[in-house]
């Protein structure tokens, strides 16, 4: 191979190389995608979307660190996140925010109050009148009681809990599908270094549960592509 070929070759493995550098950049410090695989966000989210998150408003921890970007932004109640939950270490979730640091909650027969206030939310979704049952889960919110000399009688259910005091420097996260969301309810709080980023809008979306052959092709909710997510 004469100089010209090596220099060409030179050329594609310099070009091929930023390339994978920036990939690896924007993927770690600006945005992310994020595929649903449950209905625990119906009808917000649907298994089979595809969501862009923005990484670099919250800012971002760097890989193997503690350590964090700065951001421009501060979480706000009624977002749409996506976070490491403590639970589990290699998974990450997306659930709405509806507690933050500072904020009283409680539910009564699944009507969710903020700080003393019932909070209109269009977006949830209700499809089980059963199951409101005590779940071992859920003791965990004896240590975050607003009254403490209740904890001893406390027994939260699925659709009836707290009040709530959120500590702070954590979250508190509900699925929009209420009754089939495991979320704050049963596995705690979130402290803000696990909040990966906000959902922003859908890539591609399709229906991911259809039996139809080839179905990322024939099953396109075409009408989703591009909305925005709230």
């Amino acid at each position: 191979m004469g100089r010209s070929g090596s220099g060409e070759v030179w050329e594609w493995v310099k070009t091929l190389g930023l390339t994978i550098i920036l990939l690896i950049i924007i993927r770690t410090f600006l945005i992310q995608t994020f595929v649903i695989t449950s209905g625990s966000m119906e009808d917000t989210l649907l298994v089979g979307d595809f969501l862009m998150v923005n990484r670099v408003a919250l800012g971002t921890r760097l890989p193997g660190t503690d350590v964090r970007t700065p951001g421009y932004s501060e979480p706000r109640r009624g977002e749409v996140l996506v976070f490491d939950p403590a639970h589990e270490d290699r998974m990450k979730l997306v659930k709405r925010l509806v507690g933050m640091p500072g904020d009283t909650l409680h539910m009564e027969d699944k009507l969710l109050f903020v700080n003393g206030e019932s909070q209109d939310e269009p977006f949830v979704k209700w499809n089980d009148p059963t199951g409101d049952d005590e779940h071992p889960w859920m003791m965990w919110q004896q240590d975050h009681l607003l009254n403490e000399e209740d904890s001893s009688e406390y027994r939260p259910t699925r659709d009836n809990w707290g009040p709530l005091v959120v500590p702070d420097g954590h979250y508190f996260m509900l699925g929009d599908n209420r009754d089939f969301s495991l979320d704050s309810r049963y596995w705690g709080l979130i402290e803000r270094w696990r909040v990966e980023g906000k959902a922003m809008f859908f890539y591609f979306s399709y229906d991911r549960e259809s039996a139809a052959p080839l179905s990322f092709l024939r099953e396109i909710r075409w009408d989703r592509i591009g909305r925005r997510i709230r």
